[in-house]
């Protein structure tokens, strides 16, 4: 077995996974991985060179060939054992989650559920891939289509969740007949050679799932080279906008899913205890390191006030310290850098004219070890704020007051990020017409965070979202496959002479 994940208070060296094995990386560069809760060191993260991303590349186009042509049930079953591999080892994943991101642990345990239902997903591969078939489509004529895996896949994926996102991609990818390269954070790389163990203790073969850890170089590597036939990213806009660039210029496939800014619209008929509820678990859980976080509050009418009635005593209530211990609701930022990005928006936001009702730069939490900061409260905010119009990716709601319906609507449609919203209301006519009008990609109906569950898939709309096709379900699975359709004929003698005319049926 490679690093063990439960060693929880030793500093691991975490290194790249090649060819079914841990490998020593040929770069001498090294970055230290920090408890974020505590501000300690836990872990030394290889950052990989060009030479060790082609060692992978090898790998992995190497076992191609073989695990392509796998039977399908085959390749299922490993699905089936992973799942029951996760699942006997989930607290531990957790527990690493917890220490290297921060989130509490039954925030962690949550994202792992959320990856483990895709694993399930995956474990139908031989259902989701069969073809279409159509006999007798012109005299002696049949026609058939196959979905045939892409070749080489790489996943690069974010610091919030480096356990969900991943299992998002690589199930799917490598049931579909491919193989895999995951560049993790390298925030919080430990997880990764976790789902490397056990893949392998589920009897996945050497090179078929690869993990190379690192930065930049890694990741620029990665796009650039000719044996990668897709990338999968979840990020920031501007580096999903770097990667869809790159990458496709490069001849890939991609999907590149990129920041957000989600709208809870509140109506004044709204149960506020529910939209309070929701608004506290949706904006500061996980510290709003979440890409679905709700960060702007929209108050139609008369409903801000009684809803900031019902929100200010449950932010008051916030139990906040180290992700290790339930009780609490929220846990730390990543990094110290992190932290203080997300304090200078409040600043920002003072300085602009919002109003803060709420100010976590005074919470007493930010005196302890680790990299925390309260939860933080905007009102009368206006659309031409930064504190409005960027990704805070923080414990900071902005609440926005529009006199009406129309106006919330347009308000969320001009925003540049289309990847999550919800209304709360008690009118069914107005959940509809915001359920069709509005340019998200994900809504919510009384639901404030309304991810999908793995049978349907996620992805945003506008620069939420770079390429054609969303992350995990149906449209996972088209994105590691390639259509091939075949239409043939037996005929009973060979016709002589070639046709040169369209061919007809």
């Amino acid at each position: 077995m490679a690093q063990k994940a439960a060693k929880i208070g030793k500093i691991r060296s975490v290194t790249n996974w090649i060819n079914g094995a841990c490998r020593d990386a040929a770069s001498d560069r090294w970055a230290d991985v920090f408890d974020s809760a505590t501000g300690e060191k836990c872990a030394e993260v290889v950052m990989s060179s060009a030479a060790d991303v082609d060692a992978a590349l090898q790998a992995a186009s190497a076992a191609l060939p073989g695990w392509s042509r796998t039977p399908v049930l085959r390749r299922a079953r490993i699905m089936f054992k992973l799942k029951e591999l996760i699942e006997r080892d989930r607290a531990e994943i957790a527990a690493l989650i917890t220490q290297e991101h921060g989130k509490v642990l039954h925030d962690a345990d949550g994202s792992i559920q959320r990856g483990l239902e895709v694993v399930e997903f995956a474990c139908g591969i031989p259902h989701l891939l069969k073809g279409e078939y159509n006999d007798q489509v012109g005299t002696g004529v049949d026609t058939y289509s196959m979905r045939q895996p892409v070749g080489v896949c790489v996943g690069i994926t974010p610091f919030n969740f480096p356990a969900m996102v991943p299992l998002w991609m690589f199930p799917l990818a490598i049931s579909c007949g491919n193989t895999f390269i995951l560049k993790p954070s390298e925030k919080d790389p430990s997880c990764a050679l976790k789902w490397a163990e056990l893949l392998t203790e589920a009897g996945l073969p050497p090179g078929v799932f690869n993990v190379v850890q690192g930065d930049h170089v890694a990741v620029n590597s990665l796009l650039s080279d000719a044996r990668v036939s897709a990338v999968s990213f979840v990020g920031s806009t501007p580096v999903a906008e770097h990667v869809y660039k790159t990458a496709s210029e490069n001849g890939k496939r991609v999907q590149a899913l990129g920041g957000a800014k989600n709208h809870l619209v509140v109506m004044p008929d709204a149960d506020m205890d529910q939209a309070a509820d929701a608004l506290v678990g949706a904006g500061y859980g996980s510290a709003g390191e979440r890409c679905m976080a709700i960060s702007a509050i929209v108050a139609v009418g008369d409903s801000a006030e009684p809803l900031l009635e019902k929100l200010l005593p449950r932010i008051e209530k916030l139990k906040i310290g180290n992700g290790l211990n339930n009780d609490n609701d929220m846990g730390p930022l990543i990094t110290a850098e992190h932290r203080d990005k997300v304090r200078s928006y409040i600043d920002i936001g003072e300085e602009e004219g919002a109003k803060v009702l709420v100010d976590g730069r005074t919470h007493e939490i930010t005196d302890s070890p680790g990299y925390f900061l309260g939860p933080t409260l905007f009102d009368h905010a206006s659309r031409d704020m930064r504190v409005y119009q960027e990704e805070i990716f923080g414990p900071v709601l902005t609440m926005i007051r529009v006199d009406t319906f129309d106006e919330a609507i347009q308000l969320v449609n001009d925003h540049e990020y289309g990847n999550g919203t919800a209304i709360f209301t008690r009118d069914g006519d107005a959940a509809r017409e915001f359920a069709n009008g509005i340019q998200v990609g994900m809504v919510g109906v009384n639901v404030p965070i309304p991810v999908p569950l793995a049978f349907h898939s996620f992805g945003g709309w506008k620069r939420s979202l770079f390429g054609d096709m969303s992350i995990y379900g149906p449209e996972g699975v088209r994105f590691y496959t390639r259509l091939k359709t075949v239409t043939s004929r037996w005929p009973t003698g060979i016709r002589a002479g070639a046709d040169f005319s369209m061919p007809t049926m």
